[in-house]
């Protein structure tokens, strides 16, 4: 008994130091269940000298049985002498209310309950540092198994990470036999939930019927596993790195917007990985990769969206933007006299001017024959049917062949505005004034134009 307990002990100890989960130093909560993973670790911490606190959550899921779990955390945080915090849920509504399997509401309210508790720590004279979880080898086994089905790629392979941010799990070593005879031989009290012994949650159909099928054919399956997830993270670490070294060879940052040379791209392998990487960022799943794919054949002005960012072809280009998720206002109206204007990103200043001395270069900055103008003005997007007369010419061209000319992209051309008086175009902000609004050695009354971004 006392080589069990000295080795499981022994084993913890090692673990914590080798992964540098936390120290003596440490002011820890751990989430107790009252099961036999929580209860060992909440004795190993005790054994270590450790200084915890415990929280537990009542999902209210197994009526009586759920009540009597919490009283069993409350005699347990008794006899260890340690504070206890306790929360009910009304898991079962709060499902329904946002449309959550059971599972992943419970983990969802616990957690967020979880974070809440260690915020409001940070007033006292002892903040917690880290919440501690009772996940072992076995739970990190049928977690990359149901990964590997559900198709998660490296990540969901390399299982449950032993420290994330300020989550720890300091028993991935122990399989869960290993903690249920350290239960055993050392007299150590819990609580079984009923609950684990029938398949209605994917986790349990899994642990009772999946991996026992295995392991009749392969005895040494969960810890083959375990030995390969320790592979997988070793794997994945090399993967990222090497990820991180293609990505910023091949994007370039302007402003908000990722551009990506299509050429390169073709060019890298493997593609359909590299291109996933770039773009999962930006909202984008697995599936739409291959239209992704499939924008690099396509001509330009070709796009797609996800809910928060669009990916666009650019003749040579594939240009990723966010959306804007601001009101869209389409239409302003310019009283004379008034000075600033701001729409979408920008301002609009209007002034009166003097002619340049010389010619002004910056398309930002423009001069108009303000005798010319009928207020109000109107400060409004571009439509589709627009035209107007571009400086120096004595023809109209319509506003999407002038864009076109341009080579303006699908982005440049939805954030064009243009400034209106009488029904006619002013000005294409920040690309030309029309013909008819020029200043001329004879013009008295003359208006500064400029755009500010």
């Amino acid at each position: 008994m006392l080589r069990l307990y000295m080795e499981l002990l022994h084993k913890f100890l090692t673990y914590i130091k080798k992964e540098n989960l936390f120290t003596i130093k440490d002011q820890l909560l751990i989430a107790v269940s009252g099961g036999a993973d929580s209860t060992v670790l909440c004795a190993l911490c005790t054994a270590a000298g450790f200084n915890f606190s415990l929280a537990h959550c009542n999902f209210k899921l197994r009526g009586e049985e759920s009540d009597k779990d919490e009283m069993f955390v409350k005699k347990l945080s008794e006899k260890l002498g340690v504070k206890l915090f306790v929360k009910d849920f009304d898991t079962l509504s709060e499902a329904v209310k946002t449309k959550t399997s059971i599972e992943e509401t419970a983990r969802n309210l616990r957690y967020e309950w979880f974070n809440q508790i260690m915020l409001d720590s940070k007033i006292t004279q002892n903040p917690f540092s880290f919440l501690l979880t009772a996940h072992h080898a076995d739970d990190n086994v049928e977690t990359v198994v149901m990964n590997f089905f559900r198709g998660t790629g490296i990540k969901g392979l390399r299982g449950i990470q032993a420290k994330q941010q300020n989550i720890v799990r300091p028993l991935l070593f122990a399989h869960r036999k290993e903690i249920e005879e350290y239960a055993l031989i050392n007299k150590i009290d819990y609580v079984t939930d009923s609950s684990n012994a029938g398949n209605d949650y994917t986790r349990n159909l899994f642990r009772n019927e999946i991996l026992p099928l295995v392991k009749k054919v392969y005895p040494e399956a969960l810890k083959n596993i375990s030995k390969n997830i320790e592979r997988f993270a070793a794997v994945e670490y090399l993967y990222e790195e090497s990820i991180d070294k293609i990505k910023k060879s091949l994007i370039n940052v302007i402003g908000d917007e990722l551009h990506i040379s299509v050429l390169k791209l073709l060019k890298t392998k493997p593609l359909h990985t590299v291109l996933y990487e770039i773009v999962k960022d930006a909202g984008f799943n697995a599936m739409q990769v291959f239209e992704a794919e499939k924008l690099l054949h396509s001509e330009s002005g070709k796009y797609i969206k996800s809910a928060s960012h669009i990916i666009l072809l650019n003749r040579k280009w594939l240009i990723i933007s966010p959306l804007k998720l601001t009101v869209d206002i389409k239409n302003i109206i310019i009283e004379e006299g008034v000075n600033n204007i701001m729409f979408d990103d920008a301002v609009l200043q209007i002034s009166n001017s003097d002619a340049p001395d010389k010619f002004i270069s910056d398309p930002s900055i423009v001069y108009i024959d303000g005798s010319h103008l009928t207020f109000p003005l109107l400060l409004r997007k571009w439509k589709v049917g627009d035209y107007f007369y571009p400086l120096g010419m004595t023809k109209k061209k319509k506003l999407s062949r002038f864009f076109i000319d341009l080579k303006l992209s699908l982005l440049q051309k939805e954030k064009c505005w243009v400034v209106e008086s009488d029904k006619k175009i002013v000005w294409v902000i920040g690309h030309r004034i029309d013909e008819r609004f020029k200043i001329t050695s004879s013009s008295k009354q003359i208006l500064k134009l400029s755009l500010t971004r």
